[in-house]
């Protein structure tokens, strides 16, 4: 099969780092190309510099043959080069027709043309079967919707090369449906489309062709996923086999260590009411919009709660803000880890230290700069997090090193209830296995856990106990020994 798209030689070296070395393949048209590897493998690096973003230290890119240097994204525009990042780019207080055509709006006699711009935006919305408004504001809409206008974005461009990163990672099952349609669809109109994802269910689903990366490195393309199982896939992406990425560890419970009772908040409509034990993790599904991560910010104290009760070792607390709900031993890992979790123009190091800065105070003035040094060093050993050095940036990590980062975080707290919420969301297969470690390793400390999960499997695989939200209340809870996806499912699901 002729490629449309050719990656030549691409190598990228950034200051202590080989992003890209020598990597070559190419991309049909009419063809679904997945693109997989852990996380800092160097696939974002490769959409970044098919996008404009950065620039190959050398190599080259062939579209139609034609060798293309790519000085800004919008160059790539004009080449109709479309990519639609994991983390959104949309400007969340202006309105979904000013989103979808920013920089392209349509005008009559020099001024803005809103009657042309609405009627636009209104058979995307359509063609995307969307239901949210022209006018209304992009801060008023779902994670999942949002991501579905970035799609919009796109295909408004009319690119021939599209290339998707983590694109369902905050869609519901309706929209992932949607979003194969659309995909599928764009494959029979001739485009070359790219698709980067961790959720192998997805790569076998939806793709034509497979190229495994790893360490920068171009390792294997698979012409056709017949020739590939799930098993070999994961092991060329990690150098190793894993045959069973949850690696579940029974451990014994202890006493009672947290509790809400009857508590209500902002997406939280009914009494909701749980425990968890020392030693315990408990996990909550449902599908987008159920109020699993709603249900967390109330208990974190970055919502309001409204009523009811939360007991830390058998005493009632007051969370009213973050800082009283760390003071009493409870933490937040947020689902939005870009814009809730991170401080990205910060360091690895100032991102672990900045709430427990406090106890690194001579004087109770001056900052110990050696024993915050320390205390990064220890949990970067401890944890494993992959960077050149404490001083790093931390948004040029990797997704799985940023999830570390917040738990190093929390665990410079020394906090006893940990709420982690869709922890393992845009990480790789290998960085996914090392976060459930770490999770079974702070239930073995006597800690307890809590984690939201939208994956089934992961649900299944790790936790010692599942609750099930819909429409902000809880419809049922299940045992580890009887939890099926059948019964999550249908606990999930509107009843008819």
């Amino acid at each position: 099969m002729e490629h449309f798209l050719e990656f030549k030689n691409i190598t990228k070296i950034f200051p202590g780092v080989k992003a890209l070395d020598d990597v070559s393949f190419g991309v049909a048209r009419g063809s679904v190309h997945g693109l997989v590897g852990e996380n800092g493998a160097g696939k974002s690096t490769l959409l970044k510099i098919l996008s404009g973003a950065y620039s190959p230290t050398s190599g080259d890119i062939l579209i139609d043959q034609e060798k293309k240097v790519f000085n800004n994204t919008r160059d790539a525009l004009h080449a109709k080069v479309a990519i639609i990042y994991q983390e959104l780019n949309l400007v969340p207080e202006l309105t979904v027709a000013e989103n979808l055509l920013l920089g392209h709006f349509p005008q009559h006699s020099g001024f803005l043309n809103k009657h042309q711009m609405f009627r636009v935006a209104k058979k995307q919305i359509e063609e995307l079967m969307e239901e949210f408004e022209p006018a209304t504001k992009v801060k008023n809409l779902s994670i999942g919707q949002r991501q579905m206008l970035e799609i919009g974005k796109a295909l408004l461009h009319n690119a021939e090369i599209i290339a998707f990163d983590e694109p369902t990672s905050s869609l519901s099952e309706r929209e992932v449906t949607q979003l194969f349609r659309i995909i599928k669809n764009l494959r029979d109109q001739g485009k070359a489309i790219i698709y980067v994802s961790h959720r192998m269910d997805e790569i076998f689903k939806i793709c034509d062709t497979v190229t495994v990366f790893r360490d920068g490195k171009h390792i294997q393309t698979f012409p056709e996923m017949q020739a590939v199982t799930h098993n070999l896939l994961v092991q060329r992406m990690v150098g190793r086999e894993i045959k069973d990425v949850y690696g579940y560890r029974p451990r014994q419970k202890g006493e009672k260590l947290f509790e809400v009772t009857q508590l209500r908040g902002k997406g939280v409509k009914q009494d909701i009411s749980f425990d968890v034990a020392r030693g315990e993790i408990v996990g909550f599904f449902g599908l987008v919009g159920a109020g699993r991560s709603e249900l967390l910010k109330v208990i974190f104290g970055a919502t309001p709660l409204e009523s009811g009760q939360i007991f830390v070792n058998g005493q009632s607390v007051s969370i009213k803000n973050p800082t009283a709900a760390i003071r009493h031993g409870i933490c937040l890992s947020p689902e939005d880890r870009k814009d809730e979790g991170i401080i990205p123009v910060r360091s690895v190091s100032e991102n672990i230290n900045i709430s427990c800065r406090r106890h690194f105070l001579r004087a109770g003035i001056f900052l110990n700069k050696s024993k915050e040094r320390e205390n990064t060093d220890h949990f970067i050993a401890k944890l494993a997090i992959k960077t050149p050095s404490r001083n790093q940036l931390i948004g040029n990590l990797s997704g799985g090193n940023q999830q570390k980062t917040i738990l190093a975080r929390w665990l410079s707290e020394k906090v006893a209830v940990f709420l982690l919420d869709e922890p393992t969301r845009g990480i790789d297969v290998g960085a996914k296995y090392e976060i459930y470690q770490l999770m079974y390793q702070l239930a073995e400390e006597g800690n307890a856990v809590v984690f939201v999960s939208s994956d089934l499997p992961e649900i299944i695989g790790v936790a010692d106990r599942v609750f099930v939200m819909r429409d902000g209340a809880i419809t049922g809870q299940l045992d580890r020994k009887d939890v099926s996806e059948e019964r999550l499912l249908s606990m999930a699901l509107p009843q008819a």
